[in-house]
């Protein structure tokens, strides 16, 4: 029997610890959450009424805000956390792993201030020592439909070829499918990009364009994603499986986006700092697309939809005005 840790209980974590007890292995979970009155709650009702609300976690879930607990003979640890809160967190749960452990990455975005992806956040805290083995989970997977049991697939890659097999086996069942990729940098830019496109996606949907201008947004945006990931040295067919196309479709098209929310939102007219204060959950995209920017700038990639989307999000720009600019940028062959 192993026993997972998972780090996070917003929706993606409670989802996750829901998945992991219909695996096929028969796993002890924990659920670590920040908030301790909500740990409390979630301990005590067996159900995340604040991020996952009408799903309960099995008897074998445990719920706690005790870090050293949760990760206590851990075999496998996920990180389901926020992108700006994941330095914080593996500063403190690093030092109490046990040295054969497998990481898993959940998060999907870009640290605001130093625009590192999750792994390098792990590898750059651990310096010099030993890395555990690492992977990173990704792909096209709202916690809702996950809980209550849709079919879902998702990508889980790793440098480590040895490590995929195992982890693959232990993290799959019946209603969640794990595809193994080696290209942990495409995977886990693609996560991260996408939600920029997605907030760009609810922007039309907000000032009242149709479909043409969302399939020309998708499409485009994938080439957006794909010119960067590969000049950073990413491989291209990631960005056309479940970790690129795939997400970015659901992200761009679901009721459920939290990316695409806030940007229907701002296409209706509101102010960014207004809608984030009636949110309880993050939308990574928001925080990410000024690190991306800086990512592009100097990996000398254009990227004109996530500059629109900066520009709306950080300059104040009318929606109206991004996306006449985009229209009105020079044609050219695709």
């Amino acid at each position: 029997m192993s026993r997972i840790a998972i780090l996070g209980g917003g929706s993606w974590g409670t989802a996750l610890a829901i998945l992991l007890s219909r695996s096929r292995q028969s796993h002890e979970i924990s659920l670590w959450i920040h908030d301790p009155v909500l740990a409390e709650a979630v301990r005590c009702g067996r159900e995340n009424q604040v991020y996952l609300p009408g799903h309960t976690l099995p008897s074998l879930v445990r719920a706690g805000n005790d870090l050293g607990e949760a990760l206590e003979g851990a075999d496998i640890v996920i990180g389901a956390m926020p992108s700006a809160h994941a330095r914080s967190v593996y500063k403190t749960a690093l030092p109490l792993l046990a040295g054969d452990v497998a990481l898993v990455s959940a998060t999907k975005g870009l640290e605001p201030e130093t625009h590192l992806r999750a792994s390098e956040i792990v590898t750059q805290l651990l310096g010099n020592e030993k890395a555990p083995k690492m992977a990173v989970l990704s792909g096209p997977s709202f916690a809702q439909e996950a809980a209550r049991g849709d079919p879902t697939a998702v990508v889980l890659a790793s440098d480590d070829a040895g490590a995929l097999p195992e982890l693959q086996k232990q993290l799959g069942g019946p209603t969640f499918r794990l595809y193994t990729n080696s290209d942990v940098l495409g995977v886990e830019l693609a996560g991260a990009m996408k939600n920029v496109i997605a907030i760009a996606a609810g922007v039309c949907q907000g000032i009242g364009l149709g479909s043409n201008t969302l399939a020309a947004l998708i499409t485009r945006g994938l080439a957006e994603m794909t010119r960067l990931a590969t000049a950073l040295g990413a491989r291209a067919e990631t960005l056309s499986g479940l970790a690129g196309l795939g997400d970015l479709v659901l992200t761009c098209t679901g009721g459920l986006s939290r990316n695409r929310y806030v940007g229907i939102e701002l296409g209706k007219g509101r102010k960014i700092n207004d809608i984030l204060a009636g949110m309880r959950t993050v939308a990574e995209g928001v925080g990410t697309t000024s690190g991306l920017q800086t990512v592009a700038r100097e990996a000398r990639v254009e990227m004109p939809i996530s500059d629109q989307v900066g520009a709306i999000l950080h300059e104040g720009k009318p929606p109206a005005d991004a996306i006449r600019a985009i229209m009105e940028r020079p044609q050219k062959a695709e």
